[in-house]
């Protein structure tokens, strides 16, 4: 919101303040400043001149030589502006002057005339292009007058001396997008009296029920509408007062009608439209939704398609204008315009919200409408409207008004306790004081009770609260003045049972070299076609989002592992020869869809590598490790061949008992090439929830061994089919109490093992706690062992 000082003072009393205190002071209160800007920066020995003659330059067609009276003298300067006339007042950028951007002016010769100085145009006084009025944007600058000649430029024009605070208005305040609202604010800050807003007498004939009327009929999505009507419109130039307070308020002037409704937003925050009253079918107004695939070409010339939720404003037969949005291009005022209609309304702001979005088009008015206008302002705003015409002679009003308030909204009253306040903010201020702090926020107090009973005023629509009311008075108070204090409880915070294991997860995973990603829940639905999912897979089941953000974002993830190979393919595509990287993160499932209840959000772990030192078995050990680190012990490895993301002989799930924890295996070719990278690429899917449920943190520790172990090595021929986890649970089983641990150390296949048959070796040590093993203790057992292997899978001893 910019503020400009000068206009501001119209409402409050500040001119005794610096800058820098109000600034200071409006920060410390709540209203945060972005920045303080000079209305004409760096321009310097600039005056008011007028011109008395203009020729043609005698070289040069597009040059013209003028005569300008600067007062004491009359001097001759050359321009190429061919938008003056004589008799106008201009800024005069004399010699040794300088205008806005540090660029000194001196006398010269244009073509062989001298020329004494320039004339300025709005851009060289240090306006920006979005706000110079059209038909300045190519020219000089021309003043009202009559104005003092020779006089500083600033001085004759108070307005261009100004300065412009930038306010930050935050989402809840939707009242201070106003310089009521900001007005209001600095009142309260600085104990100034209450506002005074500028009113005159108006001057109306005629009856508005006989020429117009209103009626709503969606009155959820329309609470309010006031209408007023002004006859033979006087279209012409706003004055340049007004003009300058509307660039300096980041508002292009366009002309008195439409520059009078834009200054009476910015000062109320209430939009206004204005539709030519000739171009409204039967003089009538009816608030409305939209028929279905309804047109209406707005004013910017595009046609538009509504749907049955847009709110549109229509005469007798067809929509005239988008509802807080824009109005229509067939009721446009322009210069032949001669009757207007000034609509003054309140709109549901969820609904301009949603309809803005569909359409697509975002405008002032309905900015200001999805964070929420006052239905109290819609009569001072009409009244304030047609002075401004009356006083700047663009109309002739018609009395009385039209104001359709079906539903009268009813005074909010808020009961706040004053030890409440004080023990939220830490303070212990009196009930008077409190009281005092808030009557300064317009709010009336009643004490009763050792209560206050308080009365929201209706502009401040962010107030619904007892607890609302502590920020008011804290701010009041001042955020700066308040005491440090420590807190009262002395509980600190800390990780549940579920937090810590997903933190232990994630510590595992660093220290195996991992890092952690985090990628969007919102992904593509094709990503089950770049897994190459079946068409049945449940991940297929994807929740469509309403408005999602593209078509790359528009469904909820079912699964991880896309995201996952989507960060190791940009990785590789960066070059980089090698990634390990996890995330942990929900997938959401529905049961059926269209959805008849919230999905399942599932936690889930996603493990993802690639390079020369990447195998399935290095995935797999990791998934060792932190099945370790979870003290999940007796799992079982089972392969799996009809995984399609997955290379059929190089994938595995992991269980216990008949839970499945997660999968892990080497992606499968067509999966690494969908996402667009080459080689070899493994993953691990795992259920963290299965995991936290079966995960066991209690450890047992044994002494350390006192009597000594024995070694055997064991290497068998088995067929191709025979598993490490068939091998390691005959072994164990038969291996007695005396067996320590049993490991594979060799897998070989070559030229002396039998095609369709490989060579498996095991460490196996044996340790009693309570003796020394013999060697015919240990060679009992061992035997038993490779009995059971030779029964069980047909193992033959090399």
């Amino acid at each position: 919101m910019l503020v400009p000082i000068a206009w501001l003072k119209d409402y409050v009393e500040i001119g005794d303040l610096s800058l820098t205190h109000f600034e200071d002071r409006m920060v410390m209160s709540g209203s945060k400043t972005e920045a303080i800007s000079e209305v004409c920066p760096g321009i310097k020995n600039i005056v008011i001149g007028k011109i008395v003659e203009i020729v043609r330059h005698p070289e040069a067609d597009k040059l013209w030589v003028m005569q300008v009276d600067l007062g004491e003298r009359v001097t001759q300067i050359v321009t190429g502006a061919d938008n003056c006339f004589e008799g106008a007042y201009i800024p005069v950028a004399v010699h040794n002057s300088w205008i806005s951007g540090g660029v000194k002016i001196k006398k010269s010769k244009l073509r062989g005339i001298d020329s004494d100085g320039m004339l300025c145009s709005l851009e060289e006084l240090g306006f920006a292009d979005n706000v110079i009025p059209k038909r300045f944007a190519d020219g000089i600058y021309i003043l009202d007058g009559p104005l003092p000649l020779g006089a500083p430029l600033q001085e004759a024009v108070p307005e261009l001396s100004d300065q412009v605070v930038e306010f930050e208005i935050t989402p809840n305040r939707p009242d201070c997008l106003s310089m009521l609202g900001i007005a209001r604010e600095a009142a309260a800050t600085f104990e100034r009296p209450k506002l005074e807003i500028p009113r005159a007498d108006v001057v109306e004939a005629g009856n508005i029920n006989e020429i117009a009327s209103v009626e709503i009929l969606d009155s959820d999505l329309c609470p309010r509408y006031a209408a007023k009507v002004v006859r033979n419109v006087r279209i012409a130039p706003s004055p340049v007062w007004m003009q300058l307070r509307l660039m300096k308020a980041g508002v292009r002037p366009i002309n008195n009608i439409v520059d009078i409704t834009n200054y009476v937003m910015l000062e109320y925050g209430q939009p206004i439209h204005a539709f030519d009253f000739d171009t409204l079918g039967g003089g009538k107004i009816i608030v409305r939704r939209a028929h279905e695939g309804e047109k209406i070409v707005t004013l910017d010339s595009v046609e538009r398609t509504l749907d049955h939720e847009t709110l549109v404003i229509a005469d007798a037969t067809h929509p005239v204008g988008l509802a807080g949005i824009m109005g229509g291009e067939n009721t446009e005022i322009t210069d032949a315009t001669k009757n207007i209609l000034i609509e003054v309304a309140s709109f549901d702001k969820t609904n301009i919200r949603r309809s803005s979005k569909v359409l697509g088009l975002r405008t002032e008015a309905s900015a200001r409408f999805e964070k929420g206008v006052a239905h109290c302002h819609v009569l001072p705003v009409v009244d304030r409207v047609v002075q401004l015409i009356q006083q700047l002679d663009a109309g002739d009003v018609i009395s009385g008004v039209i104001d359709v308030y079906p539903k009268p909204l009813e005074a909010k009253e808020i009961v706040a306790r004053p030890e409440w306040i004080n023990a939220i903010i830490g303070t212990a201020l009196s009930t008077e004081a409190i009281k005092g702090y808030l009557e300064r926020l317009e709010i009336s107090c009643a004490i009763e009770g050792g209560v206050l009973r308080c009365q929201v005023p209706a502009h401040r629509l962010d107030l619904e609260k007892e607890i609302d009311l502590v920020e008011e008075v804290a701010r009041m108070y001042g955020f700066d003045v308040i005491d440090t204090t420590l807190p009262h409880d002395a509980s600190t915070g800390g990780l549940n049972y579920n937090q810590s294991l997903v933190a232990a997860a994630r510590s595992q995973l660093v220290a195996d070299g991992y890092n952690e990603t985090s990628t969007y829940s919102f992904v593509s639905p094709s990503q089950p076609d770049w897994l190459n999912l079946p068409e049945d897979a449940p991940e297929r089941l994807q929740i469509r989002l309403i408005n999602p953000l593209g078509e790359e974002y528009s469904v909820m993830r079912t699964t991880l592992a896309a995201n996952q190979l989507e960060v190791l393919a940009r990785n590789f595509n960066r070059r980089l020869p090698s990634a390990r990287a996890f995330e942990i993160g929900y997938r959401f499932i529905a049961q059926t869809l269209p959805l008849q209840e919230l999905p399942e959000e599932r936690q889930t772990l996603v493990m993802g590598a690639y390079g020369q030192e990447e195998s399935f078995f290095t995935m797999k050990g990791s998934v060792e490790n932190l099945l370790e680190v979870y003290g999940i012990k007796d799992v079982e490895w089972r392969p799996v061949t009809t995984h399609t993301t997955y290379h059929p002989g190089r994938c595995a799930q992991v269980f216990q008992g008949e839970t499945c924890l997660g999968t892990v295996g080497e992606v499968h070719p067509k999966v690494v090439e969908a996402f667009g990278f080459e080689g070899k690429a493994y993953l691990a899917e795992l259920e963290l929830a299965w995991l936290i449920e079966k995960a066991d943190l209690d450890r047992k520790y044994n002494p350390l061994p006192k009597f000594p172990a024995m070694s055997r090595d064991l290497a068998v021929l088995v067929r191709d089919e025979v598993t490490n986890a068939q091998m390691l649970e005959i072994l164990r089983k038969n291996g007695g109490k005396v067996l320590e641990s049993v490991a594979l150390f060799d897998v070989y296949k070559g030229k002396q093992i039998e095609a369709g048959h490989k060579s498996m070796a095991y460490a196996l040590v044996y340790r009693a706690s309570d003796r020394t093993l013999t060697d015919a203790e240990v060679s009992k057992v061992f035997d038993a062992q490779l009995a059971a292997l030779v029964e069980s899978v047909g193992a033959k001893l090399r």
